[in-house]
């Protein structure tokens, strides 16, 4: 199954463990570059607004989140 195309803004969950960057599998970030087809860097902000990791990641590491209800 090929993986969704994400664009600057989308808001990614990753969908993998990374513990030599310190981060875990559901952490939320958001795309905010898209450096080739599937590689993308990721900005993960905490609930006061202070990023504590900025990484390029494969979009097989990421799952895209919707807010409204999918196309039939």
């Amino acid at each position: 199954m090929a993986a969704t195309q994400l664009n600057e803004l989308d808001v990614v969950a990753l969908t993998v463990d990374l513990p030599e960057r310190k981060l875990a599998r559901g952490q939320v970030g958001a795309v905010v570059h898209v450096h080739a087809p599937g590689v993308y860097e990721v900005e993960f902000v905490d609930h006061t607004g202070h990023t504590y990791a900025v990484e390029t990641l494969r979009g097989e590491q990421l799952m895209q989140l919707r807010y409204e209800p999918a196309a039939a």
